[in-house]
């Protein structure tokens, strides 16, 4: 077994002596699991930036402390609303991305003005506060599925189902609200329902490197652990470590990986303007929505042009909001490329200035993750927001 161990810097040593004499008479206990207490042979602790993934997650951890102890609010319960959803967003998401904040008890999701939420119970109020300082504001893919997090006023959960809609971990034996599937999975063994997938209809869980899905990967987590919780999710995100946010962790995305499930990402503008097209034209256009890496307008047929995007979501984010835009007076149509890359021109070919490698290109908006510019991510449109005017 893996011991995790932290280390904590007092002001004074006596402060620290007291801490380690009450709790060799108190045993502390951390989310059911002892907690030793001693002192360590460090004189201090350094937070130089070698140690910066590091900082970041006791940076975090710390915040939500404090806004619980500094607060009369200690609710373990958040409501969550999902704004801009492009994607659509599953109690076994959510349930990915909570977890790794502390343990979840139930969650409850709904609809209401068309607009997705949800409602979860954590199992303290640290838990809580260190998951709605972390994730708040933040995009669960890249441009969209912003969460919104707030306290509920609710002391608790009620959860009368487990199925897609709502879910309590810690009853497995609640039914389905199916009575079709609940007679067939009587024969659970301690109340797990019984079927080739941990909740029928939901396909199983595809873990990605860092564990999440991607958007057109809806998984249902399986049971294991302690009765009724999800063991494939619990250990899905150690990328994003701790509380803290790993790299490329920012409002950009919030760990959920693109796979090739998603498609290509070359995307096939046709329409244009044969006269206007050119490779900085569509660059400057198409980089509102994706860092552009090639663009190749064809050479016999230059009405159509191929342009690659660093990812197949920022492809599909182009395709989105610019299929049927206006432009140069045309209508001009974005749809998926059967091409995986653009090529360049072979050494010695000259292909009249059509094909422009922008890799490298400076102009890129998305490169830094949690940049605002991910955030800011809107259909074409007249009025135009202009900053920085001197």
């Amino acid at each position: 077994n893996c011991l995790l161990q932290a280390f904590l810097e007092f002001q004074d040593e006596a402060s620290a002596t007291a801490m380690v004499s009450y709790f060799q008479t108190n045993p502390a206990q951390v989310r059911l699991k002892p907690v030793f207490v001693q002192f360590s042979n460090h004189k201090e602790l350094r937070t130089d930036a070698s140690h910066a993934a590091q900082n970041a997650n006791a940076q975090v951890a710390l915040q939500a402390a404090h806004a619980v102890m500094g607060s009369d609010e200690q609710s373990t319960i958040l409501r969550i609303i999902v704004d801009n959803a492009l994607y659509p967003v599953s109690l076994d998401i959510l349930y990915q991305l909570f977890t790794k904040f502390g343990k979840v008890l139930k969650i409850i999701t709904f609809t209401k003005n068309n607009t997705f939420q949800a409602l979860i119970q954590m199992s303290d109020a640290i838990s809580a506060a260190a998951a709605k300082t972390s994730l708040d504001g933040q995009n669960i893919y890249n441009g969209c599925n912003t969460l919104k997090i707030d306290y509920s006023k609710l002391s608790n959960l009620s959860v009368k189902y487990n199925n897609d809609k709502s879910r309590d971990f810690t009853r497995p034996d609640l039914p389905t609200n199916d009575l079709n599937l609940d007679a067939m999975n009587l024969g659970g063994h301690h109340g797990v329902l019984m079927s080739s997938l941990p909740y029928p209809g939901l396909i199983s869980p595809q873990m990605t490197t860092v564990g999440a899905l991607s958007p057109h990967q809806q998984a249902a987590p399986g049971y294991g652990g302690y009765p009724g919780v999800p063991l494939s999710a619990m250990g899905a995100m150690t990328a994003m470590g701790g509380y803290g946010l790993p790299p490329g962790f920012g409002a950009a995305r919030i760990g959920l990986p693109y796979t090739t499930a998603m498609g290509s990402s070359v995307i096939l503008v046709s329409n244009l303007d044969e006269e206007m097209v050119s490779p900085d034209a569509l660059f400057t256009l198409f980089g509102v929505y994706g860092d552009v890496q090639r663009v190749k307008v064809l050479f016999n047929k230059k009405d159509n042009a191929l342009i690659q995007m660093a990812d197949p979501h920022q492809a599909q984010l182009a395709i989105t909001y610019l299929d049927k835009a206006r432009l140069w007076g045309k209508q001009i149509r974005v749809a998926q490329s059967k091409h995986q890359v653009v090529q360049m021109p072979k050494e010695g070919q000259s292909d009249a200035g059509l094909t422009k490698d922008f890799v490298n290109s400076p102009l890129h908006r998305f490169k830094r993750p949690g940049s605002k510019n991910c955030q800011n991510i809107f259909p074409p449109s007249q009025v135009l927001h202009l900053s920085n005017i001197p």
